[in-house]
């Protein structure tokens, strides 16, 4: 080729290239995404639609592209983007095409403000004018994001039930056991994976919650009108939390206005049942100004009815009263400055009196014959959690939390006093980034806990202050059909010594409905021995505490690994979704402070684990909806939990092998006003339970070895009037079973035998109750 034909070719070529690049534009959109497979995938389905050159950013979710308008249009590829499961600013995914995705790529999903974004072709949506589709969040949802085991419940399960207060707020969930824990104060506990509440983390908020002195009658301080969501976490949950968590988390999230309404909302709840409870709650959501708004939360509740339904002529349940009252304040400006804040405020006052029927509160115990409890306690807090996202960074926060309790209870069993008071500081600061990417994130951060303790017991007082500063990191590593959570913390407790712990959660998909999930993790804690075995001060029984050197009353602090594997599978039934869910968690305990009520019938000792400890439990639960409206809820749980007492290895008492559940929903179709019916029934059925030993007493007031079996069954109807009020009417333990001797020796109540503590089944039969919702 000789140089001219080589300058003719060089110049065809600079004209062309001229005349492309003054056709070609640039433009820039907003798509959602999460990873690299999401980069890949909007990248190529936008050059395939027509795109010159395609660049799509994880950290300002932006998709730059060069294209050529003469060819191809923006909408024609923003739209064909969305067909393959990505939002944008101008078209919405399909939900089918959304949710078949990789859990990796499961982007959260905006709030539906941008009204550019299409869901259908313009001549569909001509069809549907003035039609509002909604789709109803399921009331309990397994996470399919998360790696650990995470269930989200929320306002819709809570009003299935009477719901007075968090320890009521589990009555329709399968994995948490909820049961009387003795026969005077009234009180109930959660079990879960087998193991008491206590070896369970709880929080509010993300913050320590019921624990210390709050262990045994803290369910009841947070209102069931003031929760606005549950977390429940089953197994090791993660490291950025604490380190208290043994078999899992619940978190309870506190009712606040949402970003996206900006109008006021109060309501009135008035409620009473049967046996002379009656409660009232005011919640009140509201706008201060574009960034700020607030939670006005009050509740109040008194027992007045004198109710004895086995005639032992001991209440059933305590009298008394509650006050309760809340002030939320939260401050977003994300969008704009990066910060967000929420400030919290929680005064409690509780009172109640229990014992036998007649007995006079005012009047000291040693100067009457009739058997009487009281307590009394108060309760402060104060919390604030600040957020900001680093400009430009969406992936990249810092959070700091802070909370100040104090909790002070004076309490008389009897003729024993329990006094205590605990002041507690907890802060919390993490950090949180990606490494390279999305696909790696990570959080770093520092903690630190100071609790001071002051109790008194009989004659004895116990005085200690905890202070545990730590630091933690985690890792969550996402692929194309796995997620790995890794983490790890050391905490230097003051006098259990240097702590490590490690946890990680591992999830992968089988398939995009078969998701498999494995967990492995260790906890520790300190034990409250009294505060933790209130249960038990309701009778005769003499404490004593084998000193094993340790810290804390003499004792070591408690050290168990916990690991589980779970499957969930969904698959249709009837042509709607359902959900099959399996799994298997055991605990085994390094170490553990003893509660032994096998010595003797007349003593509690508590002492160091010598021996093994563990608890298995595996539970497998069905969840389906066969027609329209109605709801099926089906488990079965088996648990197997014994340790090493000084008297051999034993099954721990109070606890069932075998445990079925089943949960029935039906609701009628909204009107255009918003009226509609709602039905709600729960059974449980409860197999037998190994009751502690008894022989030491005289035969009349021994216990068999095993309870019998029994049933209960809970049952509510509401009525929606409007979107405005709604009246519930319900049962519960419509089966009427009762426990007939709940209490040994009751005509004998300042004897040896007396005792309260051994209850394995409800003490009251049927209860009825109605309330009404007004909201304005």
């Amino acid at each position: 080729m000789n140089n001219l034909s080589k300058k003719l070719m060089f110049f065809v070529l600079l004209l062309t290239s001229v005349f492309f690049f003054a056709q070609a534009v640039t433009e820039q959109f907003l798509v959602k995404g999460n990873c690299n497979m999401c980069k890949a995938r909007i990248e190529t389905t936008a050059t395939k639609a027509g795109a010159i050159s395609a660049n799509w950013s994880a950290e300002n979710q932006t998709l730059t592209m060069v294209l050529d308008e003469s060819k191809v249009t923006c909408d024609t590829i923003l739209k064909q983007v969305a067909e393959a499961g990505h939002d944008n600013e101008k078209y919405k995914a399909p939900d089918s095409v959304y949710k078949s995705l990789p859990a990796c790529c499961l982007y959260t999903r905006g709030s539906g403000k941008n009204e550019n974004i299409h869901t259908d072709s313009d001549s569909d949506a001509k069809q549907i004018e003035g039609v509002k589709l909604v789709r109803e969040k399921e009331a309990t949802a397994i996470s399919k994001k998360e790696a650990g085991l995470i269930f989200n419940i929320n306002s819709k399960e809570l009003l299935k039930a009477a719901c007075c207060n968090l320890s009521e707020s589990f009555e329709t969930n399968a994995t948490v056991d909820v049961s009387f824990s003795n026969a005077v104060t009234g009180t109930k506990q959660l079990k879960m994976l087998g193991l008491d509440q206590k070896y369970t983390l709880l929080t509010k908020e993300q913050l320590p919650e019921i624990r210390g002195l709050a262990s045994a009658y803290g369910l009841n301080f947070i209102p069931g009108k003031w929760i606005g969501g549950i977390q429940l976490t089953k197994g090791g949950s993660t490291v950025v939390n604490g380190y208290e968590s043994i078999t899992g988390q619940i978190n309870t999230e506190l009712l606040k206005s949402h970003d996206d309404d900006k109008k006021s909302e109060t309501e009135i709840n008035l409620f009473s049942d049967n046996n002379g409870r009656v409660e009232a709650n005011v919640t009140s959501t509201s706008p201060i100004s574009d960034k700020w708004n607030q939670s006005v939360l009050l509740h109040g509740n008194g027992t007045f009815g004198d109710t004895d339904m086995n005639y032992d002529n001991f209440l059933d349940r305590p009298k008394g009263s509650q006050l309760n009252v809340a002030y939320l304040l939260n401050y977003n400006d994300l969008e704009s400055s990066g910060f967000a804040s929420h400030f919290g405020i929680n005064f409690l006052k509780d009172e109640r009196t229990a014992g036998q029927i007649g007995f006079n509160k005012r009047i000291p115990q040693k100067d009457q014959s009739l058997y009487g409890v009281g307590i009394d306690i108060s309760r402060f807090q104060l919390w604030n959690k600040t957020g900001y996202i680093f400009k430009g960074k969406p992936y990249q926060s810092l959070g700091w939390m802070n909370q100040l309790t104090y909790h002070q209870q004076d309490s008389f069993f009897g003729l024993r006093n329990y006094f205590g008071k605990e002041t507690s500081y907890y802060s919390n600061l993490i950090f949180e980034s990606i490494i390279g990417n999305t696909n790696n994130k990570y959080k770093v951060g520092a903690s630190f806990l100071y609790d001071k303790y002051d109790e008194d017991y009989l004659l004895d007082n116990y005085k200690r202050t905890e202070t545990v500063p730590g630091l933690f990191a985690e890792y969550t590593l996402t692929g194309e059909k796995f997620t790995l959570v890794t983490g790890a913390r050391v905490d230097f407790h003051n006098l259990a010594g240097t702590q490590f712990t490690p946890r990680m959660n591992f999830k992968y998909d089988l398939t995009p409905k078969t998701i498999f999930r494995i967990s492995a993790g260790r906890g520790f804690r300190t034990a409250n021995i009294f505060a933790e075995s209130q249960s038990y001060f309701a009778s005769n029984r003499e404490i004593q505490v084998i000193n094993n050197g340790g810290e804390i009353y003499g004792l070591k602090p408690e050290i168990a690994w916990n690991y589980g594997v779970s499957l969930q599978q969904e698959f249709k039934f009837f042509g709607r979704k359902s959900t099959i869910l399996a799994d298997f968690f055991r605990t085994d305990f390094q170490n553990q402070v003893v509660t032994d009520l096998e010595e003797s019938a007349q003593k509690i000792l508590f002492y160091n684990l010598e021996g093994k400890s563990f608890a298995n439990s595996f539970q497998t639960q069905w969840d389906f909806q066969p027609v329209k409206n109605l709801e099926f809820r089906v488990a079965y749980k088996y648990y197997d939990v014994a340790l090493d007492y000084l008297s051999g290895l034993k099954k721990v008492p109070f606890m069932a092998k075998h445990r079925g559940f089943a949960n029935l929903a039906y609701s009628t179709n909204k009107t255009e006003k918003g009226r509609f019916w709602s039905f709600d029934t729960t059974l449980n059925l409860v197999g037998k339970q190994r009751l502690p030993n008894t022989k030491s007493n005289p035969t009349e007031f021994q216990i068999g070895d095993y309870s019998p079996s029994y049933s209960t069954l809970n049952a509510q109807i509401s009525r929606n009037f409007s979107e405005k009020i709604r009246v519930y009417l319900g049962g519960e333990n419509l089966t009427g079973y009762q426990q007939k001797v709940a209490i040994l020796d009751a005509g004998n109540s300042f004897g040896n035998y007396f005792d309260g503590g051994m209850v394995y089944a409800p003490i009251m039969k049927q209860n009825f109750y109605v309330g009404v919702d007004f909201k304005f």
